[in-house]
């Protein structure tokens, strides 16, 4: 069941502060993972309710592609927006753009897409469940 991409949704917005930092002095690639992936979450989330299912439990289960496009540095205001790239039975394709506002400008860093399943948390192995009616 595929949608047309949605509209950008800000699912997550953070200050970058010196602990996130690498060896190079710019922010580390592992912290925006982790970032990314919470902001899919939340967008596939949001999608899944607003196509008229209940609110999922949503396991990550494949990031296809992950493109660092610029640094990130200490001090950016970074903002997670999602948009819905595929809603299927059971799985929601995800795609997160990761912007950052910079002396008075936006400018993209990162991009993404990641691939989550609805699961039903009252199995012991977490069986996969349809994310619509």
């Amino acid at each position: 069941m595929s949608k047309t991409p949605s509209e950008p949704y800000l699912a997550i917005q953070v200050l970058m502060m010196p602990r996130d930092t690498n060896p190079h002095g710019t922010i580390f690639g592992g912290i925006l993972l982790s970032y990314i992936d919470q902001a899919g979450a939340i967008g596939a989330y949001h999608e899944v309710v607003q196509a008229g299912g209940k609110p999922p439990s949503l396991v990550t289960v494949a990031i296809n592609r992950v493109e660092f496009l610029r640094p990130v540095l200490v001090g950016d205001l970074v903002r997670f927006l999602t948009r819905l790239e595929r809603l299927g039975r059971t799985s929601i394709t995800m795609l997160v753009d990761v912007e950052v506002e910079r002396v008075g400008s936006v400018v993209p860093v990162t991009r993404a897409e990641i691939v989550y399943v609805g699961v039903d948390l009252n199995t012991p192995d977490r069986s996969p469940i349809p994310l619509l009616g």
